[in-house]
């Protein structure tokens, strides 16, 4: 077992939902007056990082907790619309047979990561860590850290942004990266993560080690 703990990322890292998020971000544009995304420039948007896309779109700053509680409401009325990727649950529960401590930073809600990941799989996790925060994911990671009594050395986040990986670095942890999220491959690779993961299987045989 490379890694005590292993912390993940949601949306877009387990859970299927960036097609979703476009299909919704023009009603939360124009409820909360910032630029619609231009769907004709995904692939060049899916490069850049979540602060960068921000001030792209205009969206004021003191605006995003109110934004993500608008978009956990959202997903909570259209959660049948969000599944786990193929082999999740499979994943998750090797990790857990093996030893590892699971634990979940999201900006969404864990109760929409419970109706998502169903009872079974959401409970190997031992923690979950949801909602938006200013001060942003890696005071979250601070804390898991210290819950568990585990040095970051020991531990690994792993989501599909750019900001993970600078979030992980930030507290002294490894960071891993997957390739089938919001942020193009290349892209976060530029950014150094310890791994880019382009399948599941990979993930697995790397973190069981």
């Amino acid at each position: 077992m490379r890694f005590k703990l292993v912390i993940f990322d949601f949306d877009g890292t387990l859970a299927d939902s960036l097609g979703w998020f476009i299909a919704i971000s023009d009603q939360l544009a124009d409820e909360f007056g910032f630029d619609r995304i231009d769907k004709t420039r995904m692939a060049s948007l899916r490069r850049l990082d979540a602060t960068t896309l921000l001030r792209l779109h205009r969206v004021p700053f003191w605006k995003l907790p109110f934004i993500a509680a608008r978009f956990r409401r959202l997903m909570t009325r259209q959660i049948d619309r969000i599944v786990p990727f193929p082999g999740v649950p499979e994943m998750l529960e090797r990790l857990a047979r093996v030893g590892c401590i699971l634990a979940m930073v999201t900006s969404n809600s864990c109760g929409n990561v419970r109706r998502v990941l169903g009872r079974k799989t959401t409970g190997l996790f031992s923690h979950c860590a949801g909602g938006a925060s200013l001060k942003g994911k890696p005071v979250k990671l601070c804390k898991i850290l210290r819950r568990f009594h585990i040095e970051p050395a020991q531990a690994i986040f792993i989501g599909d942004e750019i900001r993970d990986i600078k979030a992980a670095r930030q507290v002294g942890m490894a960071s891993g990266a997957v390739s089938w999220g919001f942020t193009e491959a290349d892209a976060l690779k530029a950014h150094g993560p310890e791994w880019l993961f382009t399948s599941l299987d990979e993930m697995q045989d790397i973190l069981v080690g």
